[in-house]
């Protein structure tokens, strides 16, 4: 790319911060940072000092070493709002929620996926490519319930199965969750080591299998509470869309909901989210997906063909930008009549996009320690048994995810529940599991009538 394709990208990706993605999260919780310019030997001075420190994973992508245009934005370990603490010490929590809901479209072909989330398919997907060893029992409708019971077993999940769902700072250093692709080792009792002072600064608990549990639930409570805490007055975030109560509530592959269920509770309590709260207007941004990959994806082909026969029309269309709140306006139409235009693909296909971007972005919780005196209502405090912490909410990784990779989505979600309807459900069936059975010699009994 040429010096003025990337400054038009870094651009794009500000203006989507701004005009966009701050209607649905709110000012306090996003950062669209700005574009800068550096000295080239700076930056290629840069990329050979952080190389050894990049993830395997990542080495495949190359850091742009020739335009001189960056992004400048704040470290999110850090607490946005309030710099008195910056000299106290500073814990974060980053946390990967992915898709909080159900799919309730008509489009939807196979019935398995009205009732087991996207999340809890694809882990059997990633374990059997190798990405991970074993499936974690995280459950991200748990997680968003606004039940607190629900909620602190989905957390205590990814505290023990992390993935790249979960990771936790200690001034700015990672101290917990995987560094890369791998087998991740949750060493509970290092992690309380570096937590106690933050939750218990000055009392007698010094170790011990208790000690351990009792800190790891006092760090649950802290992000829980949070998550459900509201920190931006202005109300961007209360778009009407999809109702949170349409479709299936819970997961029936949740390890929490399946406990349920044996004890023959079939309904699983949902208390609802906070309209305020980071994780009610997520899940609102994630629901613009109204119609499901399956019924989004022949719009996309109507989309693609009328460009194929009007390529002139793709910067009218907006599909690389501007990000604007022209943009913005048209993702406000939230009809599922389809008309047969263009228009109405075009705008299922952007809000879709959407959605997407909600559905992979990261939320961030700095947290400090926070004394009494220092404590008012103008800065959010969360109390624990011995501590109070001051703390800032802000979400990550909101770049537009791609219009190219809708055909990519397609055929992962056919992947996934494919997968799981051969390999796991047909084993939790009986006359399933004899139909999947492969390579296996069968004898067929006739018996005379």
């Amino acid at each position: 790319q040429t010096s003025e394709e990337i400054l038009h990208h870094l651009q794009n990706i500000v203006d989507f911060g701004k005009h966009v993605m701050k209607q649905f999260f709110g000012e306090n919780y996003v950062h669209h940072g700005e574009i800068i310019q550096l000295p080239l030997d700076f930056v290629r001075q840069l990329c050979l000092k952080i190389q050894p420190e990049r993830p395997e994973s990542r080495c495949d992508k190359d850091m742009d070493t020739l335009s001189g245009y960056a992004m400048c934005l704040p470290n999110l370990t850090r607490l946005q709002t309030y710099r008195f603490v910056e000299h106290r010490p500073i814990l974060c929590i980053e946390i990967k929620p992915k898709c909080g809901f159900i799919p309730f479209s008509s489009h939807v072909s196979q019935e398995i996926k009205h009732k087991v989330c996207r999340y809890c398919m694809h882990q059997h997907l990633k374990v059997a490519n190798g990405k991970w060893k074993r499936p974690s029992k995280y459950c991200p409708l748990d997680l968003f319930s606004g039940n607190k019971q629900r909620m602190h077993f989905a957390l205590k999940s990814l505290l023990q199965e992390a993935q790249n769902n979960l990771k936790i700072f200690k001034n700015g250093e990672l101290i917990y969750g995987c560094k890369d692709d791998q087998d991740c080792v949750s060493d509970w009792n290092e992690l309380a080591r570096h937590l106690k002072p933050f939750f218990f600064p000055s009392n007698g608990l010094v170790s011990g299998p208790h000690c351990t549990r009792t800190i790891v639930k006092e760090l649950i409570h802290v992000i829980t509470m949070t998550l459900l805490s509201s920190t931006d007055a202005c109300r961007a975030g209360d778009m009407k869309t999809v109702p949170i109560s349409q479709g299936r509530s819970y997961c029936e592959a949740s390890a929490f909901s399946k406990e349920l269920l044996r004890n023959g509770k079939h309904k699983l309590e949902s208390s609802g989210l906070p309209r305020g709260c980071l994780l009610y207007k997520t899940l609102q941004a994630q629901m613009l997906d109204m119609l499901d990959i399956e019924g989004l994806y022949p719009l996309y082909s109507r989309v693609e063909q009328y460009l194929e026969e009007f390529p002139e029309e793709r910067s009218t269309l907006q599909i690389d930008g501007p990000y604007n709140e022209a943009f913005y306006e048209k993702l406000l139409d939230l009809s599922t009549e389809d008309d047969g235009t263009v228009a109405f693909a075009l705008t299922k296909v952007q809000q879709y996009r959407i959605a997407m971007t909600a559905k992979d972005c990261s939320i961030m919780i700095a947290l400090s320690p926070c004394l009494q005196d220092e404590c008012s209502e103008q800065r959010p405090v969360v109390l624990t048994s011995k501590s109070r912490f001051t703390f800032s909410v802000s979400v990550l990784d909101l770049d537009l995810k791609p219009y190219e990779s809708i055909p990519h989505q397609y055929k992962l979600d056919g992947k996934i529940v494919n997968y799981y309807l051969k390999n796991v459900q047909a084993k939790d069936d009986p006359v399933m599991s004899n139909l999947f059975k492969d390579n296996e010699d069968c004898t067929l009994v006739l018996h005379k009538v």
